[in-house]
């Protein structure tokens, strides 16, 4: 049985928890050099799960953020060569986002940041630990990534990350 007091100090520990692995993530992409934030890092793996290139408003949507928050990472990341705004071919008034060439390569490199990010957070957990933390993170944020719950009592309400439409939707 848990009381107020073991809640609270699992709350600070959950918040510390996230800290670091904010700040051990921030590092790692600072290191891959690639120059891009770690909110513009988070556009470029929204645009590479998108089944099309989604609308700015689709993006702001996905990422729970004002459109002026993604037209602002948007510039950025056009302005380095990683995104590209085009006309929606249906409505010419529409502009959609797409990942240019330098963008997957700069993907390929996030990806490589964010699992040497992984493998420091996680270096003190054996593979036992590591499996039951992920079950544990599973329950927390709402189940499996497509969204079905993995709590044996059937909680989890969650999204996965970025949250969003599911597989066969625009973004």
């Amino acid at each position: 049985m848990t009381t107020p007091d073991s809640d609270s100090a699992l709350a600070e520990q959950l918040l510390r928890l996230t800290r670091r692995v904010h700040r051990i993530q921030k590092h790692h992409l600072e290191r891959s050099g690639l120059g891009v934030t770690p909110a513009q890092a988070r556009l470029l793996r929204t645009l590479a799960h998108c089944d099309a290139p989604p609308r700015m408003a689709d993006l702001a949507e996905r990422l729970e953020v004002v459109p002026r928050a993604v037209t602002t990472l948007v510039d950025a990341l056009e302005a380095g060569g990683k995104v590209r705004r085009m006309p929606d071919p249906a409505n010419r008034r529409v502009i959609r986002i797409e990942l240019t060439k330098n963008g997957h390569k700069a993907l390929r490199r996030l990806r490589g940041a964010r699992m040497s990010a992984a493998e420091e957070i996680l270096d003190p957990l054996t593979d036992l630990e590591r499996e039951v933390l992920s079950g544990l993170l599973d329950a927390l944020v709402g189940g499996a990534p497509d969204g079905t719950p993995t709590h044996p009592h059937g909680h989890g309400h969650g999204r996965g990350e970025g949250g969003g439409p599911g597989p066969g939707r625009n973004c």
